[in-house]
Parts: C-alpha cells; structure tokens; sequence
C-alpha cells in the first residue's frame, strides 16, 4: 500500500478533467515500526548471546581449538562420512526397488516390499543396530554349498559381523524403508499420461520408468532425499552403542579420560554443522538441475535469489537519500 501527493494538475482531456503531469505523483513507502522492532529485537538478543558464548571461560575455547583437528576427531569424522554414504546408497538403491515393487502388478511383490517396509519402520533403528550386531547369537556360522551336500563354504557370522559391517546393515537397510515411500510419492506424482505417450511410442516399462517418470519424479524426491541425507549423517551417531569409532564415539573416548566434556561436544557440534552445511548447498544445486523447465523463478541460484530479495531494500535506501 502507497500513499501519493498530487500536484497541480498540468493537462486537460476532452472531457475537462483535470489530470496530474507526468512525473507529478510521488509514490511513499507505507511505514512498518513492526518490522523494525522486531529486527532490532532479534539484534540485540543475538549480540547478547554471542557475547555470553565467546566471553564465557567455561566454554574452554582454547580447549575446543585444540580438539578440532586432533587425529582422533578427524578420524572419527571420516568414519562419519563413509557411514553416511554408504548407508545413503544402500537406502536409495533399496528404495528405487521397493518403489517399484510396491507398484508393481506382481501381488507377491507388492506384498513382499509391504512386508519389508513395515516391519523396518516399524522398529526402531537403535534396536535394528543392536540386533545386527548380535546376529552370531542367532547364526553362529553361515554355510554355503549344495543343498544336501557338502559345505562349499563355512562363514564365521562372529567374525563377518564387525561393529562397521552392522553400523550398514542397521543404518542403510532401514534407510530404505524411508527412500522407498520417497521415491514411491516421486512416481506417483507423474500424471498417468505419461506412462500412456510412452507405451504408444513402443516403450518399455522399464524404459519408460528410467527415461521418462524418474527424471521427473527427480523434482519431488530430491528435497526429502536431502532432509533424509542429513538426517543420516546425524543419526550415524547412534552407532556408538556398537563401539564404531565414528566422530561421536571418538570424543566420548577423550573426554572420559580427560573431562573435558562441553569443549569436546562443542567440536563435534561444530563439524556436524559443516558438513550438514555443505550437503544443504549440494541439494540445492541438484535441485537446481532438475528443476530446469519448471515454473520461472523456481530455480534460480542462491546470489539470485540474495540479489532479488536485496533489490527492494536497496530502492528504499536510494528513495530516502533522495
């Protein structure tokens, strides 16, 4: 909403109305003290609380500046990462084919990727991860061979079963459970037609759902697939309950020997955030490249979007100079 001033009007039509000249009317921004308490607000809440961090000693900044890089922390941090992506892929791979099955015409596929679905979300992964790393209780020894022959190959499940191997097992078969219904919506999401251009084409189903509904249905799986991506990299610190030395585990092991508690925590709180940072910048890059053809403006790229939302700020700033 904008007030206006007019001045003296300058030219007459046809009718004799009075009209204003061009450049005559003047338009004022209406006034929002709202906005402005409300920002100063957050300002002076923000200073108040960074100024109680960084000058508070109990947070032992020096303390947090030597553990950020220490071998034991970086250690654990890759640890982190290789159980985020492998667990990541396993979820997706898992996903895209309990997806399908569960669109499939196959009712014993429909029903087996039911049944999978169901009992992975239905238990909690903490329990998943403990009982995969105690599956030698149930299958001391897997042994492969003829049926009613001898044994090809005996497998010690103690011993192929390490704190790694269950972290896996546990993270990325549940994950697909979650991609799964993901990916599902993504499909479903692609109007019927499609699928009826592409069978008149001479498609395959099989064609038609690798070239045609999945690039698609790219649009609406990435955005939760990225929420579902940070999620795992935060819940990989679950795994310490098996003794894996991931970044989590890694600083409980320091400062229960030197008690050095909030500083340690303070660095692991730290490299999540990073590494969260930088996976959030990477989905909005896919997202960009998927989103090619969509509505205008959907995607634009970030100093885009920070140039747009800074273009009324900067008009206003000319207006009262002037």
């Amino acid at each position: 909403m904008h007030s206006t001033k007019a001045s003296t009007p300058s030219a007459t039509p046809a009718d004799g109305a009075a009209v204003p000249a061009a450049g005559a009317i003047k338009a004022v921004p209406v006034r929002r003290p709202g906005r402005w308490i409300t920002g100063a607000l957050c300002l002076v809440l923000g200073a108040a609380l960074l100024h109680a961090v960084v000058y508070n000693p109990r947070f032992q900044w020096d303390v947090v500046g030597h553990y950020m890089t220490a071998d034991r922390i970086l250690h654990g941090l890759l640890t982190t990462l290789e159980l985020t992506v492998i667990a990541m892929v396993i979820g997706i791979v898992l996903g895209v084919v309990l997806a399908v099955m569960r669109l499939s015409d196959n009712p014993i596929a429909r029903a087996a990727a039911w049944l999978y679905i169901g009992f992975f979300r239905g238990t909690p992964v903490l329990v998943q991860l403990i009982f995969w790393f105690n599956l030698s209780a149930l299958f001391p020894h897997i042994a492969l061979g003829v049926p009613g022959g001898p044994d090809l190959l005996l497998i010690d499940v103690n011993v192929l079963i390490t704190p790694f191997v269950a972290a896996i097992l546990g993270l990325g078969l549940n994950q697909g459970a979650y991609m799964s219904e993901i990916v599902r919506s993504g499909i479903v999401s692609i109007p019927h037609g499609q699928r009826q251009a592409a069978a008149a084409l001479g498609l395959s189903r099989r064609h038609t759902m690798r070239r045609i509904i999945l690039p698609q249905a790219m649009r609406v799986i990435i955005p939760p697939a990225g929420n579902e991506t940070v999620g795992m990299l935060k819940m990989t610190s679950i795994v310490s309950v098996v003794a894996l030395s991931e970044l989590l585990y890694s600083a409980q092991s320091i400062y229960t020997m030197t008690y050095e508690t909030i500083p340690l925590l303070i660095v692991v709180s730290f490299w999540y955030v990073v590494i969260t940072t930088i996976l959030t910048i990477g989905q909005t890059f896919i997202e960009r490249h998927y989103s090619r053809g969509a509505t205008p403006g959907q995607a634009l790229a970030i100093g885009q979007r920070f140039r747009r939302n800074l273009s009324p700020l900067r008009s206003r700033i000319l207006r009262s100079a002037t």
